[in-house]
């Protein structure tokens, strides 16, 4: 695998665990019982992306490893995925 590829898969995995681990440890301004006036109570209370960013940085980077450690060192590929559906022939 060259620089690149490992750069690139990194940062897509990294854009797909954010976005699955914005929704947790948010907390709304209903929770907190502190509605500011003009938005909705189901609104977060505050952003905590330094947070956000640190668990994705984290979850990103032990799914890399173990993807790396396969893919690498195990010599996995799609080609050792069995063929669920009909071939193409």
């Amino acid at each position: 695998m060259s620089w690149v590829s490992i750069l690139a898969i990194y940062f897509i995995l990294w854009w797909v665990v954010l976005f699955a681990m914005l929704p947790f440890g948010v907390r709304t301004q209903d929770d907190e019982d502190d509605v500011t006036l003009g938005t909705v109570a189901s609104a977060p209370h505050g952003p905590h992306m330094l947070r956000a960013v640190l668990r994705t940085t984290i979850v990103a980077s032990v799914i890399f490893a173990a993807f790396y450690v396969a893919t690498v060192y195990y010599g996995f590929s799609f080609d050792d995925i069995p063929r669920i559906g009909p071939s193409a022939r």
